[in-house]
């Protein structure tokens, strides 16, 4: 497979990010582009948790479904949930309908707000482990053990990896890509929460 393809718009783009509207939208306007709003970051935190042995476009398709059922991935809201939350949240057929997944994503909110009492918000606490040299899955592993360490779940390497791509702590668009310098150029210009 070509690691850029052109489209029938004349862009190139990471191959990834083609052959399917969802994707192309995501892989144009948000992909790599720096975040430090903490309901972003918790989002797609939880989100990569729950694509695990799913495809990128099933969870896409879903998103806006994601969305309503974990309020806007409110972090306070989804800390209350409760187990009638869980069951009701098994019954909606328009997310992935994993109890693990679904109870980790409760949890996990629960200790990002204490997370974000020892770092003043998720961003920082993210932002810490952005690799400054040559090897982001070094610091994807560090994350994911130190997460893990606070017990959050459903947060192995490669899930804090997509994470740190999608969220902009690295830019892993293809050299040839459209895209490639205009996340340099945002992270350039990015201020990183401390």
């Amino acid at each position: 497979m070509p690691e850029v393809v052109v489209g029938e718009d004349g862009v190139a783009r990471c191959w990834w990010g083609t052959g399917d509207p969802l994707l192309l939208r995501y892989h144009d306007l948000e992909w790599g582009r720096p975040v430090a709003d903490d309901n972003r970051l918790f989002e797609k935190l939880c989100l990569e948790g729950f694509q695990s042995g799913l495809s990128w476009l099933t969870i896409l398709r879903k998103r806006e479904n994601f969305r309503r059922a974990f309020k806007s991935f409110d972090v306070d809201a989804v800390a209350r949930f409760n187990s009638r939350t869980v069951e009701r949240l098994l019954q909606d057929a328009g997310i992935v309908r994993n109890r693990a997944k679904i109870e980790a994503t409760v949890n996990n909110a629960r200790r990002c707000r204490d997370l974000r009492k020892e770092y003043g918000s998720l961003a920082a606490y993210v932002w810490r482990f952005e690799p400054k040299g040559t090897a982001p899955l070094d610091q994807a592993t560090a994350m994911s053990k130190d997460l893990k360490r606070r017990g959050w779940g459903f947060v192995g390497p490669t899930t804090v990896f997509s994470f740190m791509q999608a969220m902009g702590l690295v830019n892993d668009h293809l050299a040839g890509c459209f895209a490639h310098a205009e996340v340099e150029r945002l992270r350039a210009t990015f201020h990183r929460p401390e």
